[in-house]
Formats: structure tokens, C-alpha cells, sequence
């Protein structure tokens, strides 16, 4: 199993004698699954050509942050929302420090700035720069904001001295990253999620559903696998691929997708409601296409669907976490409050899918995680980064 499978890494090369094993690097990730651009400094292409990692990489490899034609299509910002993973290998002593600033006069540094996605570094440098006072307090700076640091390793450098500062191998790094993502929080446990939109059939070539195009649903199921989890995922009609490890079961209407899962919700530790179900079908189903014939109009009488997740959370089974999603065009969060009041839920997202950046088939998402105790504003983010937040504070909260 791939176990980098689809997630976007941005690998930035930095000046260092060591940028030629950024090579190497970008083989591994690749062959792990993952999706690579490659950002270089001016530095770096002292001692690595940019053609060498575009050819590697498979794709253009970016420079400038004021260059027109990325702008055009993939700008710093696109290229920053991009990202699942920011990996900086090797990271000098000077980048560490503009990382430090915040400096953004560069394309790197301002991905770095703009993306909300997890940041690796793997220093690479003279034994005496690794060792200086300056460099240890900026590790330690990078470190209490949040990034990872890979290494350095210690041995024989280019200019001759010997010590720490040596770029860790990139199969260490892309261990690393891999145990890191792979956080096992829910090693042992069963958790099953409903995705995508239910049809509620009209005739034999018409129905009613949604625009959910399931997105969340399946980052939710990766970030569960990820997290160690048995993952049962039941799915309406998507154009959605799942990951290894996920269990799909296929359902088309509401009844089906309810059925499913009070049977799979009976042995779950968690159950996440991120369907976009039809709450109302047709009383009657036409046992032929219905014609139109003519007729001005047509009176359609709709009677209500099963409430999938209030059952599953007043169930004598329930689950130890039940979460519901509230995709809401107005008042979102008082809405979203009163559907986790009224259904019983431990937790709800509620979203604003009015906003077309973040709504229905989006690529990224945002809103508020809302629990009995209080809220947890989550930032625009892709859905498979929002996922993995959201799984790591449910995991927190387990019996």
C-alpha cells in the first residue's frame, strides 16, 4: 500500500551542498503515492537544476513568486492551498532563520506563510552552524509553533569537518513524515462515516438528491485509516475513489443508507454523519418513465425519510462519539446548535455552503467544530487537512 497515497506535498530546496539528495527525495515521496511540486530557491539552483526536479517531479518547478504566467494559473496562494504536506529539504541555517521572521520575499516563504498545511523541515549544514546558539533557539522557535524537524544526522560533511548538521537520508524523512501523518490515535477502534448525497426515486429515470459530491465524507475515511481506525464508509452516489483500507458500502436511497448504517453502527466507536441525505421522498414511485404529455404541471407529495443519525445516536448501541454535519445557508452556527440539541450528537461541523470557495464539491472547507462544552473555529484548510482535525479532536474525546 502506497502509504502516501494522493497527498500533496510542496518540497522546497534550499542552498545547501546537500539539495542534490532533494533528488532522491522526490523518487521516495513518489513512489509512496504522493503528488510533488517542487519549490527552489535561488540557492538551491546553485547545486540542483531545476530541470532536474521537474523531470523527476513530473511537473514545472516553481521560483519566482512574482512570475506572471504561475500567477496566471497556479499563483503562491493556489500553490499554498494546494498543499497537504510543506517539506523543506534540506533547510539551511539562512532559510530556518527567514522561516523564523516570517519573511515572505521569496515564493517559498510565502507558501510557507499561506498554506495552513503541516510543515517538515530537514536541516542541512556545517557542524559548527548546526551547534550555534542562533540556529538552536530558531529549531526551537519552528518547533513551538508547530513544525516537525527532521533531523540532522550526524557524520563526515562536504567540508570536511565531522558532526550534526548531515541532511537525514530521504527514506528517513519520508519514514518520518509517514509515522507522523500515520498518528495510530485510533488504533483498535471502529469508526463509521455516511458520504455523499442519497437519490430518492420519482420514476425509473428520475430522482431527487443534492449537490454533495461526498468530498469530506471520504477525507474523513483517509484521515480515519490513517489514524489506525477500522473504517466503514457508506456511501451514496459519488465520483469519489477511497483509500486502501476502507470498507465502502454502496447505497443509493435514504432507507438504504439507514439500514446500513444502524447495522454497521452497532460495533462502531465513532459515527460521523457527513452524508448529505434526502430528508423528504416521494409518497409513490412511478413504475414507468413519466411522460410529460402535455401536462402543465405535476403535484409530487413527499413524506419524510428515516433520521439516519438522530436514530443511531438514541440507539441502545450508540456509538461512544456520534458527530453530525450542518451544511446551512443562514444563521449557521444557531441552526447547527439546535440540530446537535435536538438529534442528541456529541458533535456537529457546521458549515456556510452559500460560500461557493468552501461549499458543495469544493476542494476545501471551513467552519466550527461545535461539541456540548464549546467550539472550535476551523480555518479554510483543504477537506483532507479539516478531516484530520477533526478526527484528532474526536479521538480526544473517546471513552
Amino acid at each position: 500500500m502506497a502509504r502516501l497515497l494522493n497527498r500533496n506535498f510542496i518540497l522546497g530546496i534550499t542552498g545547501s551542498i546537500a539539495a542534490y539528495k532533494a533528488a532522491e527525495l522526490t523518487r521516495d515521496l513518489i513512489r509512496e503515492g504522493a503528488n510533488v511540486r517542487v519549490v527552489m530557491t535561488e540557492g538551491a539552483c546553485g547545486f540542483i537544476t531545476p530541470l532536474t526536479m521537474q523531470a523527476l517531479s513530473g511537473h514545472d518547478v516553481h521560483m519566482d513568486l512574482l512570475d506572471t504566467d504561475a500567477e496566471a494559473a497556479m499563483g503562491h496562494i493556489e500553490l499554498a492551498r494546494w498543499a497537504d504536506v510543506m517539506l523543506i529539504a534540506p533547510a539551511s541555517a539562512d532559510s530556518i532563520a527567514r522561516l523564523v521572521q516570517g519573511r515572505a520575499n521569496d515564493l517559498l516563504g510565502a507558501c510557507v506563510l499561506a498554506t495552513p498545511a503541516p510543515l517538515f523541515i530537514a536541516p542541512a549544514m556545517n557542524q559548527e552552524m548546526w551547534a550555534k546558539e542562533a540556529t538552536q533557539d530558531n529549531i526551537k522557535v519552528l518547533s513551538d509553533r508547530g513544525a516537525t524537524v527532521l533531523g540532522p544526522s550526524s557524520g563526515s560533511q562536504a567540508c570536511g569537518d565531522v558532526g550534526a548538521g548531515r541532511l537525514l537520508e530521504p527514506a528517513l524523512i519520508v519514514e518520518a513524515i509517514t509515522e507522523t501523518l500515520g498518528t495510530g490515535l485510533l488504533a483498535g477502534r471502529h469508526v463509521v462515516i455516511t458520504a455523499g448525497p442519497t437519490r430518492e426515486p420519482i420514476c425509473p429515470v428520475r430522482y431527487i438528491s443534492n449537490r454533495s459530491s461526498g468530498k469530506m465524507g471520504y477525507a474523513l475515511a483517509e484521515a480515519c485509516v490513517n489514524a489506525g481506525a477500522k473504517t466503514t464508509l457508506i456511501s451514496g452516489p459519488v465520483n469519489c475513489s477511497a483509500v486502501d483500507g476502507v470498507h465502502v458500502i454502496a447505497v443509493e436511497t435514504t432507507q438504504e443508507m439507514h439500514d446500513a448504517s444502524l447495522l454497521a453502527a452497532a460495533s462502531a466507536d465513532i459515527f460521523i454523519g457527513a452524508a448529505a441525505v434526502v430528508d423528504f421522498k416521494p409518497e409513490s414511485v412511478a413504475s414507468q418513465k413519466i411522460k410529460r404529455n402535455g401536462v402543465a404541471e405535476m403535484d409530487l407529495r413527499l413524506v419524510p425519510n428515516p433520521d439516519i443519525i438522530a436514530t443511531i445516536a438514541n440507539s441502545a448501541s450508540r456509538p461512544s462519539l456520534v458527530m453530525g454535519f450542518a451544511a446551512e445557508t443562514e444563521d449557521v452556527r444557531e441552526y447547527a446548535r439546535q440540530k446537535l440539541e435536538k438529534k442528541s450528537l456529541d458533535y456537529i461541523f457546521a458549515n456556510d455552503v452559500s460560500d461557493a470557495s468552501i461549499g458543495f464539491d469544493s476542494d476545501r472547507n471551513a467552519g466550527v467544530l461545535i461539541g456540548q462544552n464549546g467550539n472550535i473555529e476551523m480555518p479554510i484548510s483543504t477537506k483532507r487537512i479539516l478531516a484530520e482535525a477533526i478526527i484528532g479532536e474526536l479521538s480526544r474525546h473517546l471513552d
